[in-house]
């Protein structure tokens, strides 16, 4: 897929690319179909710096280097040279440009906003700044220089915002009457009544609470047709019994207790219930015997100061992310000493594992959460979900307004791509949990704090 860009633009363009943009997605540096692609060499030397770290930055520098290097046998990459798809990459051997006054010429990036200011008065078309750095792309639009994202896996907000995984619909009192009459065989009249009214087609495993005056009626939409959703006494739920304190919980709880959807992303404010619900499902399907395992993972992306280096084993450098968890088993099961959740780490019945540490691994009769999953790029989580084996399901959760890592943002996140990309599958569901339940404070302070 290459690069967005403005439909009625379609002369050709010179990208600079930044070292950002080819450590957060390998294939960048080639996704600029019919225009040209200039390297800085300040830039390849930062790459140089990244070859050696472990994870996807490290993939990531090593396979652009590697590229860059079998471009080498067809031609001089100084001169430049063509891809299939009629874009050109260049290698750019000037390593000492003009820079505006107050900007430090040592540094890289001002490097390059020189190297940009230089080709902006040679060029005949448009050069563009291509970089994840927001304070890089402020500093050049303050310039005079053109600076955009790397688009390609941006999400572009409707009028409606970002899929919610539901819809709350007024109807008329007879639609109503057939949800609880014949639903059967009023099902597709149902469908096409809600997706008329909506303006859209229904996503698979999208919930709709249908409302009439005091009446009501709360199904899921699957298969071209809308079936009752369950409540969470007919789930059947055994030792980590749960019950929804509100609707949306509820749809999450159908979700996470569904054998047939083994992708479920569940975004919401803090305290709304995410992780609990999470880890009472994962608890439930272990005792069950439909997996074997809970594995919980997490993009280890510190708030605020980083505390450092951490003692101890795996266990012990990953005990400050899985806090929120052990509260939950706190709470949800009653386990304040924690024995139970060491019983179950000891006989391997929990596993903790970072995501650094993913590459490689399948994950098979497993309930795996991923937690935090907002501070992870999509590149990231399709490591896990690749990872994924046979009789297994994921959990994604996050807050996408409580981003902490650099370079994503509310649009280019994984966990956002990832439930407005699958929200046509058949095997994942999403929903948006609007209602904080940790208390009354809590609540109101994520409103007007």
């Amino acid at each position: 897929m290459a690069q967005k860009t403005n439909p009625e633009e379609n002369a050709r363009k010179t990208f600079i690319l930044d070292t950002s943009v080819m450590l957060y997605d390998r294939c960048s540096i080639h996704s600029f179909q019919d225009n040209d692609v200039l390297i800085p060499l300040v830039a390849l030397d930062e790459l140089d710096r990244f070859k050696d770290k472990k994870g996807l930055i490290g993939e990531n520098a090593r396979y652009v280097n590697r590229f860059l290097d079998d471009l080498r046998k067809i031609g001089n990459l100084h001169k430049g040279i063509t891809l299939d798809n009629n874009q050109t990459i260049k290698v750019d051997i000037k390593t000492k440009y003009k820079v505006p006054v107050g900007l430090d010429a040592g540094l890289p990036d001002n490097q390059m906003i020189g190297m940009a200011l230089e080709l902006t008065q040679k060029k005949k078309h448009k050069v563009i700044m291509v970089t994840k750095d927001i304070n890089f792309r402020v500093k050049c639009d303050a310039l005079g220089i053109t600076a955009q994202d790397y688009l390609k896996d941006k999400i572009e907000v409707t009028n409606d915002g970002f899929y919610r995984g539901y819809i709350d619909l007024e109807v008329d009192a007879n639609i109503i009457d057939m949800c609880y009459g014949d639903l059967e065989n009023h099902s597709c009249l149902i469908v096409d009544y809600i997706e008329s009214k909506i303006g859209r087609d229904l996503c698979e495993n999208e919930f709709v609470c249908l409302k009439s005056g005091s009446q009501s009626f709360i199904g899921k939409y699957l298969n071209e047709k809308i079936s009752k959703v369950k409540s969470s006494d007919e789930m059947g739920q055994g030792i980590a019994f749960v019950k929804e304190r509100n609707r949306e919980q509820l749809y999450a709880l159908n979700l996470l207790n569904d054998d047939n959807i083994p992708l479920v992303s569940i975004t919401g404010l803090a305290g709304s219930g995410k992780t609990y619900l999470t880890l009472l499902a994962g608890i439930e399907g272990l005792h069950s015997g439909r997996y074997r395992r809970i594995v919980i993972t997490r993009n280890v992306q510190p708030v605020g100061r980083d505390i450092g280096f951490l003692p101890g084993d795996l266990n012990d450098k990953m005990l400050p992310w899985i806090a929120p968890i052990m509260d939950n088993f706190r709470q949800g099961l009653k386990d304040n000493d924690l024995t139970y959740f060491n019983s179950m780490k000891d006989r391997g019945d929990i596993e903790i594992a970072p995501l650094a540490f993913m590459r490689g691994r399948t994950f098979a009769d497993t309930f795996l959460i991923m937690d935090e999953a907002q501070n992870c790029t999509i590149h990231e989580l399709k490591t896990v979900i690749t990872r994924m084996g046979e009789n297994s399901k994921i959990v994604l959760l996050g807050d996408v307004d409580q981003i902490d890592t650099p370079y994503i943002d509310t649009q280019s996140n994984g966990l956002t791509i990832v439930s407005e990309k699958f929200k046509k599958e058949k095997v994942a569901g999403h929903v948006q949990l609007k209602k904080g339940e940790r208390s009354y404070l809590s609540s109101i302070a994520a409103e007007i704090i």
